[in-house]
């Protein structure tokens, strides 16, 4: 009796052990312009919520002074989402806004971790609460990662979105903190 062959098997493309989307804060003028250039396209190009530019206070404020954190999301190393965050000037409260995801990476769950990743930074420099006006459609969305609706519809940047919040918890990881800003 002869010993059965193994026939070959076609070549598959699988990632074991890496999550092909990774977040980081935007500190490089290369990140920073492909964070600026994703929220240009969702917001201006895509969705019309500015006429042109959705650039504002925040974005030309030091982030070393104002704790403006600039995200931006890769999925395999291409530029695919951002998102920012900032202390609101209330005690412990942070808001997260410009969620953007490029269209042609909406599929590969890239806002999820955008989203914790805004929450666990806000967290590890000593936030309490994030809240952020969040888009009608996206509502479902916020309340599966935790959030929690804050009221009634309201009008944002001149479109209806709803306040959201959900509760900071310090750091899981702490290498996220960055520089911690004085109190």
């Amino acid at each position: 009796m002869r010993p059965a062959r193994i026939r070959p098997v076609r070549a598959a493309n699988v990632l074991v052990g890496v999550d092909p989307v990774a977040c980081r804060p935007a500190t490089d003028p290369a990140a920073r312009a492909a964070h600026h250039a994703i929220r240009r396209a969702v917001f201006v190009e895509e969705q019309g919520v500015f006429e042109d530019s959705d650039l504002d206070t925040h974005d030309a404020r030091d982030p070393r002074d104002s704790g403006v954190v600039h995200v931006l999301a890769t999925h395999l190393g291409r530029p695919a989402g951002a998102v920012r965050l900032y202390p609101t000037g209330r005690p412990g409260e942070w808001l997260g806004d410009r969620l953007a995801v490029l269209p042609e990476f909406r599929s590969a769950a890239i806002g999820g971790p955008l989203v914790r990743f805004a929450v666990e930074t806000a967290g590890a420099r000593d936030g309490l609460r994030m809240r952020a006006h969040v888009q009608l459609p996206n509502e479902r969305f916020f309340h599966r990662l935790g959030w929690t609706t804050d009221g009634p519809v309201e009008t944002y940047v001149g479109h209806p979105h709803l306040p959201m919040s959900t509760p900071l918890a310090g750091p899981t990881t702490p290498w996220l903190a960055g520089p911690r800003r004085a109190a």
